[in-house]
């Protein structure tokens, strides 16, 4: 039971993540949790405000003598990433996450955990809540809506914050700094037909399923070499039409911009001569996948099965630039940087293909920390689409975070671990999208460093956080705030 988590320590940060759980927060509901937030600013009798676009802000004055330290902002964002097992019955909606102990690990039962980004709100209530630390003054900043449009951090005003420091609590690996990050764009693509309503005589019916892929963040896990159910279904489905009549009527594959799909599903019809014949390629094909990924998947299921026989199908031409455009696609790391060894530098997600009534929509993210080789990605997959005869429109997107070695934060951060764990704190630069871009722009002046717990598998049912290591951020916070 959830309740478990509550007796870990530190006490106070893991009750407030509890709450955090009974409350539904999947991106663009935020009522419930703002009115949370609010509700424990104003318990606590702080200064408590939202701004236009639902952002809550708690000030916090400094402990007595401290009055004349710098300001400093800690941020989170309220939303969280709504996935779930297929074979799992959860309303991210209505039921909360039923997160539990799993030796020394806090995960949830068949859902996404949340802690991406509950235990950075955790965190900064519990600073909120402790009259026993000593620290200077304290904003803390929740914003909403981060995981799919990042409206929050876009909505925020220049003089909002009142901070000229602001230490990010989203990222997900502890004794890591981060001081920069990629920026991202999202990618619309759509046909539009009109569809065929000749199914060719003695066609049968067969519905693909292709499913227990890990999935993962897009950002986070892009370069651990996880397959991509998209790409892995039109791959098949290319040979299905090629060699075995197949004729494609409807597709759906991946939920999120910023999730690596975990399943897809297509309806196909067959001339029923070939059914035999498609049932062992499908078998073959769940081998291959298999052995390709092995290591790295190990719960690759692809399926087929008979179905009703649909009233209509995708045009012939249509459906074949569509496969060969799928199958062109770009997708994945695409390449790293230099300064930052292991860090990806630019990335394409071919997130979601779904078909519905004569339109066709493909939506993808490209993250880079380049804004020269974000266009350029841009504009790669735009070729590829236009060849295909679809078209492409930019989705709009937001800047990387450019780092900055020489910041004054990031050294006492460096100093407080040091004295705290008696080794150096690694600097690096995320290729997961952060607010810290976005608000840079609003306030260009501002100190930044990102930090977090160990969080594994972010945006995927099998997201777990490492409880030691909130322990250790605490302490880190704790001793920043008191330091600075």
């Amino acid at each position: 039971m959830s309740t478990g988590i509550r007796k870990l320590a530190p006490e106070r940060v893991w009750e407030f993540f509890y709450q955090l759980t009974r409350i539904p927060r999947p991106t663009g509901h935020m009522v419930e949790v703002t009115r949370y937030v609010e509700a424990v600013g104003q318990k606590l009798g702080l200064e408590t405000l939202r701004d236009e676009v639902g952002n809550v802000l708690i000030r916090k004055p400094a402990s007595s003598g401290m009055e004349g330290r710098p300001s400093i902002v800690l941020q989170a964002h309220l939303d969280m990433v709504p996935q779930k097992e297929n074979t799992v019955a959860h309303d991210f909606l209505k039921d909360p996450i039923e997160a539990y102990v799993s030796g020394e690990w806090v995960t949830a039962r068949g859902t996404t955990l949340g802690a991406d980004d509950g235990l950075g709100v955790a965190l900064a209530l519990a600073v909120l809540a402790d009259d026993t630390l000593r620290h200077g003054p304290i904003e803390a900043l929740f914003t909403i809506d981060e995981e799919q449009s990042m409206d929050g951090a876009f909505g925020l005003k220049a003089d909002f914050l009142r901070s000229g420091i602001l230490l990010n609590c989203d990222s997900e690996k502890e004794g890591e700094l981060f001081v920069g990050c990629a920026g991202g764009l999202d990618v619309n693509v759509s046909f539009q037909f009109r569809e065929d309503h000749y199914v060719p005589q003695g066609d049968m019916a067969v519905k693909l399923t292709l499913t227990g892929l890990k999935g993962g963040h897009s950002g986070v896990d892009i370069h651990l070499g996880r397959a991509n159910a998209n790409k892995l279904m039109f791959r098949f489905l290319k040979e299905a039409v090629r060699d075995y009549g197949a004729r494609l009527s409807a597709v759906e594959g991946g939920s999120l911009r910023n999730a690596i799909p975990r399943d897809a599903f297509a309806i196909v019809t067959i001339p029923g001569d070939n059914a035999e014949a498609l049932w062992e390629l499908v078998a073959d094909y769940q081998d291959m996948y298999r052995e390709e990924f092995e290591g790295i998947e190990d719960q690759i299921r692809f399926y087929a099965e008979t179905t009703e026989l649909p009233e209509t199908l995708i045009p012939e031409e249509i459906q074949d630039d569509l496969i060969n455009a799928i199958e062109a696609c770009p997708n994945g790391v695409i390449d790293m940087l230099h300064d930052f060894p292991g860090t990806v530098e630019s990335s394409s997600n071919l997130a979601i293909v779904k078909t519905s009534d004569e339109l066709i929509e493909i939506k993808l993210l490209i993250r880079s920390s380049s804004e020269s080789k974000k266009y350029a990605i841009y504009s790669s997959l735009e070729s590829v689409f236009a060849l295909a005869g679809a078209k492409v429109e930019d989705g709009g997107g937001y800047n990387g975070w450019q780092p900055n070695i020489h910041s004054p934060l990031l050294n006492r951060m460096k100093e407080a671990y040091k004295a705290l764990f008696g080794k150096e704190p690694e600097v690096k630069v995320m290729h997961a999208g952060l607010e810290c871009g976005i608000i840079q722009g609003a306030y260009p002046a501002m100190d930044m460093v990102s930090i977090g717990p160990d969080i594994e598998f972010p945006h995927s049912p099998g997201e777990r956080v490492r409880i030691a290591s909130v322990d250790r951020v605490w302490r880190l916070i704790t001793k920043v705030l008191e330091d600075l």
